[in-house]
């Protein structure tokens, strides 16, 4: 498989997210408000030293990477999420009709965060709508599950931010959502992928019931930056 997949975010700010790249040298970062994600190559052993001299104190980053890591010098580990990656490799994708989806823009941003801070699919900030392509359903007024795009790679796109309040569980909507987020990336010639926490069995068992297939480990270290 493409080893780009193997150091996602990297090549993500270096490919299609490339204009929300910020960082200086080998290393590349998101605004705090759009992701924490950090990246650099697997090769370069000075990651980690340059951002702590390009990002500031307390400042708080997310690295992902198919390998585990001892915490780096000058970084307090937070969070560790043993992940897995899927692919959908099918080039067919669904005939569901999607009439209770919502296309999501900025108004619906603070409903967006308060879902992502409920259900924790992963960090969602202010300017996480940014990546684009968020569609929800709502009702009542009120946002009760969403999904959208994080990292895009060459011609890989990243479904994210899969989430449901559990108050509106079972009924199908995460099923709708990723369904109709695979359909819009097959329409530009892209190939679906996304991230899940290795115990996260529910999850998993939809995913390969949709077709996506294991493409191995993508393990997740959130760092904060110390003094």
């Amino acid at each position: 498989m493409k080893e780009f997949l193997d150091n996602p975010v990297y090549y993500a700010l270096l490919s299609g997210d490339a204009g929300k790249a910020l960082g200086e040298g080998q290393v590349k970062y998101f605004d705090k408000e759009v992701s924490p994600f950090v990246g650099f190559p697997e090769s370069y052993t000075d990651g980690f030293k340059d951002l702590h001299q390009q990002l500031p104190s307390d400042r708080k980053i997310l690295y992902a990477t198919r390998n585990e890591i001892s915490t780096p010098k000058g970084w307090e580990l937070i969070q560790f999420v043993h992940g897995a990656q899927f692919l959908y490799l099918s080039e067919k994708g669904f005939d569901d009709i999607f009439s209770e989806l919502v296309a999501l823009g900025q108004q619906h941003v603070d409903q967006m965060v308060n879902l992502a801070t409920l259900t924790k699919p992963g960090p969602f900030g202010k300017r996480t709508i940014e990546f684009g392509n968020y569609f929800g359903i709502i009702h009542h007024d009120e946002l009760v599950a969403m999904t959208g795009r994080r990292l895009h790679v060459y011609d890989h796109i990243e479904i994210s931010a899969v989430c449901t309040n559990p108050d509106y569980g079972g009924r199908g909507y995460a099923q709708q959502l990723i369904k109709h987020q695979v359909n819009s990336i097959l329409i530009e010639n892209r190939v679906p992928f996304l991230h899940v926490r290795a115990d996260n069995k529910r999850a998993i068992d939809l995913y390969e019931r949709l077709g996506f297939t294991r493409n191995g480990v993508m393990n997740f270290y959130f760092l904060r930056r110390i003094p």
